[in-house]
């Protein structure tokens, strides 16, 4: 799959979604807060002024909601930014109660330990200077809060420590979970990246040796093309020799076809030139071309309707893929002394399913990726569902197995935005 910006990468763009939600959460928070001083504690606070902090608060609220929707990357400093915004909000709502006598104080800690992780040293610094001096000046400048007696501001004091505790305790919680968890989904995804490499790699090199044998090849087929005719002009009158010649020389020009054919599919890999035809004619394509290869399997083709008529753009590899899977159900069903494949072509919402299956002994269940598990051939070189699953992921599509009542099933699902013509 294509890596696309998404809320689940870790760095600056999973902290502000973050962000996104704290700040929300701190708007309907610090709202409450307000009116329950003002109107149940029946407290001597300066509502208007706070009010309209956190009406401040909103506006930014949007266009952080907006600017996350935007295609430009985001970058750290930008995130910096969103959090000198909560930051000076805070300070101002802090500064008309109480300053740093207020227990809600220690808030400003949430956005160093949300910054440390996902955030560089030198961005972690800038947000901790901040809100050290956000501090430091809510030790001199503020507005005391109007408490009337020494032991209910007391009393009042200790409470708001113990909701301050709880609020702190749950957005620290929450908020460093889902940032553990991006990192988590990232070195998931970095280790799947790692693994695509390494079998590319593989398939690679094998690629580049069999270039090299199909150039090598080229020389003795031709030797053998230009002598054999001549053996049999040498001996008219030997019938049975006359037929092994004639069988020989066929299968040479046979073997000059599939040569000639993966250079031409190579040339069409290096030119990125899909192949553009009906679905019906890709289907025929294939399905003649694997009963020259496998006469004696006994193909049942399955088409939904309606889908004949579509439109594809298919890249050279998709028409292999699709040979590999029905060759190994051909030879999964020999297993069983079956010679039963089907191929079923379907549309499920913007997929298209090319589901293989054979009457072969299925697949054991060991924990491992079913893809890339054994496939059960005793000979064979194993690429066959490794370029496959290759060729699915090129496509943004995958390749999935299971098995059924009568043997097991391959499903080459990809998506029609992709692979289907305007």
């Amino acid at each position: 799959m294509p890596q696309r910006n998404h809320p689940q990468r870790f760095g600056p763009l999973a902290l502000t979604h973050s962000l996104t939600w704290l700040r929300l959460c701190a708007i309907v928070g610090q709202s409450g807060a307000v009116l329950v001083c003002a109107w149940v504690m029946h407290l001597d606070i300066p509502v208007l002024p706070l009010l309209t902090g956190i009406d401040l608060l909103a506006v930014f609220a949007v266009f952080a909601a907006w600017r996350l929707h935007q295609p430009w990357p985001l970058r750290e400093w930008e995130t910096i930014g969103h959090i000198a915004v909560d930051t000076l909000v805070l300070s101002y709502l802090l500064y008309f109660t109480g300053g740093a006598s207020n227990p809600f104080i220690t808030l400003l800690l949430v956005p160093i330990a949300l910054s440390a992780a996902a955030l560089s040293v030198r961005a972690i610094l800038s947000v901790a200077i901040l809100a050290g001096l956000a501090y430091l000046f809510l030790l001199r400048w503020y507005v005391r809060l109007p408490i009337p007696t020494y032991a209910e501001g007391f009393t009042l004091h200790v409470g708001g420590m113990a909701v301050n505790f709880v609020v702190t305790a749950l957005l620290l919680g929450f908020f460093i979970y889902r940032l553990a968890r991006a990192l988590r989904l990232q070195q998931l995804e970095v280790q799947r990246v790692r693994e695509r490499g390494l079998r590319d790699e593989g398939i690679l090199a094998i690629a580049t040796q069999a270039a090299g044998a199909a150039h090598e090849m080229n020389t003795p087929l031709s030797t053998m093309l230009t002598l054999l005719p001549e053996m049999r002009r040498e001996h008219p009158g030997d019938g049975p020799l006359g037929e092994d010649l004639a069988l020989l020389q066929d299968q040479v020009e046979r073997c000059r076809g599939i040569l000639r054919e993966m250079v031409a599919f190579g040339q069409a890999q290096l030119s990125h030139e899909p192949e553009r035809a009906t679905l019906a004619a890709f289907l025929h394509g294939c399905v003649e071309r694997f009963q020259l290869l496998r006469p004696e399997a006994e193909l049942e083709l399955q088409v939904d309707h309606g889908l004949d008529d579509i439109a594809l753009r298919t890249p050279p590899g998709l028409r292999h893929a699709l040979l590999n899977l029905l060759n190994n159900a051909a030879d999964a069903s020999a297993m069983c002394d079956s010679h039963a494949v089907q191929l079923r072509v379907g549309r499920s919402e913007g997929w298209l399913e090319f589901r293989v299956r054979d009457h072969g002994p299925g697949f054991t269940p060991t924990g491992a990726p079913a893809v890339l598990g054994r496939t059960g051939k005793q000979a064979g070189l194993g690429l066959g569902l490794a370029l496959t699953e290759a060729t699915a992921e090129r496509l943004d599509g995958e390749l999935t197995a299971s098995n059924t009542d009568h043997g097991a099933e391959m499903c080459l699902r990809l998506p029609l935005a992709t692979v289907a013509g305007r």
